[in-house]
């Protein structure tokens, strides 16, 4: 749950140089970024719905940018911080970030503990495993439907991007900050075995004409893992042979593919029913 604590702190700022703003500096220089795992490793959440979601997620909120409007807009969520909230003018923030943001509004945020492998699937009867999943906004979009379609958790294999990289967690509307995930240890794919120790049956998603339809291989209601690959290349064939069963989309003449979220919501709702 969000922190339960007093009021946040409003300050008025007009200088981008502040160095108190310094966890919102440089967001387009890639060697400077604040969200870079590899660098300050800070959570940004931009726009007031999903500033909305961070504050009430388990991240540790540090600080809030934003224009008057905006804040405005969340003075109900701010009497739960003790965390500093910096109001300033478009262009200050701007000159600050790096870029004009049309969402007027940012949060930072420092990351929290994933949880280990065996603590996301206790419980869990529906979860999504991802190979090379590398683009940002995939992954987002992943974890929107994954939300939206009441899967339990997300496990990262190998070539995966980092989820909470600044485009994910506005791609994903704050989801990513909402459904559990974590990476998947261990050699691959034999690290699947872990799933299938906790009872999962793993199910490779492929456009493969010999696998099964979705719609007649009965998933609902069964403890399954489903297995995703990047968008192009698709899940490796490595990947393919560790699965317990392949399933394909049927679609018309012509289309071979549908972009990896799309095809994800699909195979999302055939396994938990959308519900």
């Amino acid at each position: 749950m969000g922190r339960s604590v007093v009021v946040a702190i409003l300050t008025a700022v007009d200088d981008p140089n502040d160095p108190r703003i310094d966890d919102f500096r440089d967001l387009t220089t890639a060697d400077r970024r604040p969200d870079r795992p590899g660098g300050r490793g800070l959570v940004i959440a931009e726009g007031v719905v999903v500033v909305r979601r961070l504050l009430e997620s388990a991240y540790p909120v540090r600080s809030l940018l934003g224009v008057p409007r905006r804040l405005d807009e969340l003075s109900d969520d701010l009497v739960r911080l003790d965390v500093p909230a910096y109001s300033t003018d478009a262009d200050t923030m701007a000159r600050a970030v790096g870029f004009h943001l049309n969402r007027g509004v940012l949060a930072v945020a420092d990351r929290a503990a994933a949880p280990d492998v065996a603590g996301l699937l206790a419980g869990a009867r529906a979860v999504v495993v991802c190979e090379g999943v590398g683009d940002h906004e995939n992954l987002g979009s992943l974890f929107r439907n994954a939300a939206a379609l009441r899967m339990d958790g997300l496990l990262l294999g190998p070539g995966c991007s980092d989820p909470l990289y600044r485009r994910s967690v506005r791609v994903s509307m704050g989801h990513v900050l909402r459904v559990p995930f974590t990476r998947l240890d261990g050699p691959w794919p034999a690290s699947l075995d872990t799933l299938r120790d906790e009872g999962f049956t793993v199910v490779a998603l492929t456009p493969a004409a010999d696998a099964e339809p979705l719609a007649t291989a009965g998933l609902a209601g069964e403890k399954v893992a489903l297995l995703l690959g990047a968008e192009g290349p698709g899940l490796t064939e490595e990947a393919l042979a560790a699965a317990d069963r392949r399933v394909r989309i049927p679609m018309a003449t012509g289309v071979d593919s549908l972009n990896v979220a799309t095809a994800a919501a699909v195979a999302f709702h055939a396994v938990t029913g959308g519900g």
